[in-house]
């Protein structure tokens, strides 16, 4: 999932998008509201973590703005405004969940993913032939044998098998497993497919097309 967290206190901001990407999400960051709608404009984020009280543009408005978008990321504000009426509120103005300050990041993060499994209609267990992958709990089997991936690994992976067979480029796989700051000419993404590659077992379930990309094979 790509993650957008928008929070102006930038030690905040710094943890949430660390504790995020430790789960295996690619996640940029804004610390404010005129940013926030700019990264939208040129980013297809999944998820929106969004404070109310931000400096530019307010975080009200930018709910508003990008809830009406065709496309729109799932949107969970994430503020010490926690009343019943501020809730009430932040929803009515577009917001999809709502979370006060102070909070769990255990929490955060399933109601993150949860988010995003609702934005893509992903099903909570995905299936290709002799491989299974369970989205709540993170495990992955093949013909019953448990397979150990790290975060990055079944996000990958999550990623092809939702594409259900269509070819992914190296472009694609980079803009939705991985962040911004990653170098667009790295070769991480061909680093992280051989791994999971390896780790799948044989025969390869990961196919490379030369000069196309990748995908689970048929």
């Amino acid at each position: 999932m790509r993650i957008l967290v928008v929070e102006d206190e930038q030690r905040l901001a710094a943890r949430i998008a660390e504790g995020l990407r430790d789960q295996g999400m690619a996640v940029d960051v804004s610390h404010d509201g005129t940013d926030a709608l700019d990264k939208a404009d040129l980013n297809a984020y999944d998820v929106v973590v969004l404070d109310r009280d931000l400096p530019g543009t307010p975080g009200d408005e930018v709910c508003q703005r990008l809830s009406v978008r065709n496309n729109a990321p799932m949107i969970l504000m994430l503020t010490a405004l926690s009343g019943t009426d501020d809730r009430v509120d932040g929803l009515t103005l577009g917001a999809d969940d709502y979370l006060g300050k102070p909070f769990s990041f255990a929490e955060l993060t399933l109601r993150v993913r949860a988010l995003g499994r609702r934005r893509r209609s992903h099903p909570a267990q995905l299936v290709r032939g002799e491989l299974t992958m369970d989205t709540l709990r993170r495990t992955v089997h093949r013909s019953g044998r448990p397979i150990a991936l790290t975060a990055k690994e079944f996000t990958v992976l999550q990623v092809l098998l939702t594409a259900d067979g269509a070819v992914l480029s190296h472009e694609q796989l980079l803009e939705r497993a991985w962040d911004e700051h990653t170098d667009p000419f790295t070769n991480t993404v061909r680093v992280t497919v051989n791994r999971l590659r390896r780790k799948l077992g044989l025969p390869d379930l990961v196919e490379t097309l030369v000069g196309a990309g990748y995908r689970i094979a048929p």
